[in-house]
C-alpha cells in the first residue's frame, strides 16, 4: 500500500530585526540625508549579505551575532549584486550599478585560515550593470555577467593575492543569471539559455527557440 504524503505546510516569518536594526535607514552626506535602499541579498551558512543603494555591503555573521561594513573607495553607488562563498576560506563578491567588481576575502578566527582582510578588483572591463555572479566550488574562478551581455572571467590566486580577468563572451541581451560547475558554466539572458565549456571556448544552446 503506497504510504499517503504528508501536507505541505507553509509558515510564516518574522523580519529579522536584529539585522535590519543595524542597517541605517539614512545617511547623511554634507547637508543632504539620503535614504538607504537595501538592493541585493545573499545568504549561506555563516552570514547574511545585504547591499545597500549607497554601496555599502552590510555582513552579518550569523555565529558571531555580529555586523561588519564593507565598502567600494570613492564614488558611492549602488550594489546590485552580491554573492558568498564558502570553501577553505570564506569570500563575497559584489557588483555594483557601474560595472565594478570586487571580491573580499573575509578574515577567520579558525586556525590555519585567513587573518587578514584582503580585496581583489576586477579591472575595468564591465562598463554597466552587473547582473548575475557565480563562484566556482573552490573559489579560484568568478563569473560576473552585465546587462549589456557582457561576461567575464576572473581567475583569483589567494595565496598570491592576484586577480586576472578577461571577457569571455559577449551576447546581445543582459545577463539574467549564472551558474557554474565542471568547467560549464550556465548562461541565462534575456533572450536564451545556453552552456559555455570554459576549457573548448564553446557554446551549446538550451533550447532552439529564442525568449518572447
Amino acid at each position: 500500500m503506497a504510504s499517503v504524503a504528508s501536507p505541505v505546510i507553509f509558515k510564516e516569518f518574522c523580519p529579522l530585526y536584529y539585522l535590519l536594526n543595524a542597517i541605517p535607514t539614512k545617511v547623511q552626506k554634507g547637508f543632504r540625508s539620503i535614504v538607504v535602499y537595501l538592493t541585493a541579498l545573499d545568504t549561506n551558512g555563516d552570514y547574511i549579505a545585504v547591499g545597500s543603494s549607497i554601496g555599502m555591503l552590510y555582513l552579518y555573521c550569523r555565529h558571531l551575532n555580529q555586523m561588519k561594513k564593507y565598502n567600494f573607495e570613492g564614488k558611492c553607488e549602488s550594489i546590485t549584486f552580491v554573492k558568498l562563498l564558502s570553501c577553505f576560506d570564506d569570500l563575497v563578491a559584489i557588483g555594483t550599478a557601474s560595472g565594478r567588481v570586487a571580491v573580499f576575502q573575509l578574515v577567520s578566527s579558525l586556525p590555519g585560515r585567513n587573518k587578514q582582510l584582503r580585496r581583489f578588483d576586477v579591472a575595468g572591463i564591465h562598463k554597466s550593470s552587473i547582473t548575475a555572479l557565480a563562484w566556482s566550488p573552490n573559489g579560484m574562478k568568478l563569473f560576473s555577467g552585465d546587462d549589456k551581455g557582457k561576461i567575464v572571467y576572473s581567475a583569483l590566486d589567494l595565496d598570491q593575492g592576484i586577480c586576472n580577468s578577461s571577457l569571455v563572451l559577449e551576447e546581445p541581451s543582459s545577463i539574467v543569471q549564472l551558474d557554474y560547475n565542471q568547467k560549464v558554466l550556465l548562461v541565462s539572458t534575456l533572450q536564451r539559455t545556453l552552456l559555455f565549456y570554459t576549457e573548448e571556448k564553446s557554446v551549446k544552446q538550451v533550447g532552439t527557440q529564442p525568449r518572447k
